[in-house]
């Protein structure tokens, strides 16, 4: 039986950035957070890892430290980006309007 759960993937220790991630923030001395849609993790990285991390293909910028996974992202409204239904309590960030019309252009491209 132990072997069983040591076989079952652990999201909070190894996590897969597009499947699981929906944004991540860089903080100071290579400390990134990570958002999930049940989660949130730290991890201390590289600078090369960080560089590998913000040059994916997957995610968009929206503010000097924080990236967003662009297939994650289920609705935007009003300078919101929800990566869950409007009325509830999923995650959510806020983005100025000009972001805003980017990333909807990346997610019609996405579909």
């Amino acid at each position: 039986m132990m072997n069983v759960a040591l076989q079952e993937r652990n999201v909070y220790e190894d996590f897969d950035l597009e499947k699981d991630v929906l944004f991540f923030k860089i903080g100071a001395h290579g400390l990134v957070s990570f958002h999930g849609r049940n989660y949130n993790r730290k991890k201390r990285m590289t600078a090369e890892e960080i560089r590998e991390l913000t040059g994916r293909n997957g995610y968009f910028q929206i503010s000097s430290s924080c990236y967003i996974n662009i297939g994650k992202i289920k609705n935007i409204a009003s300078g919101t980006i929800y990566f869950g239904p409007v009325n509830s309590d999923g995650k959510q960030l806020p983005v100025n309007r000009r972001q805003q019309v980017v990333i909807e252009q990346l997610v019609t491209r996405k579909a």
